[in-house]
């Protein structure tokens, strides 16, 4: 539901429009799931503040509490949506060594584990 219809296939397409047909909520949050996928994948923070009041006036209350924990870190998420700057490289290391301490959980030490982390780099 979040990938452009342009990108959908005949199949996917048809589930997505009886889906949308057989409840009205279900079609307000597939729009604005997509707008807000699209506004994330082209980095429009301009389009926040819109896609907010449109989520947050809208009869779908899982997409109004969405909308309300974005609001509480507003900052961030403009930031994140406008600036060309990302943290995603960092977060990939960090879920990468958690992977690694939890596999390695109860069967060896630190020595071991920095070993580990140390020859992935």
């Amino acid at each position: 539901m979040l990938k452009p219809p342009e990108e959908l296939d005949a199949d996917q397409r048809a589930t997505v429009e009886r889906f949308c047909e057989a409840s009205p909520d279900v079609a307000i949050a597939s729009d604005l799931a997509r707008q807000f996928a699209d506004m994330v994948r082209s980095r429009q923070g301009d389009r926040l503040n819109g896609w907010l009041e449109a989520a947050r006036t809208s009869n779908v209350r899982e997409v109004r509490r969405f909308a309300k924990g974005l609001q509480r870190d507003y900052a961030a998420v403009a930031a994140g949506l406008s600036l060309q700057w990302s943290a995603g490289p960092t977060e990939g290391h960090i879920n990468r060594v958690k992977t690694l301490k939890r596999q390695m959980y109860g069967k060896a030490g630190f020595d071991m584990l920095r070993q580990r982390v140390l020859n992935r780099l």
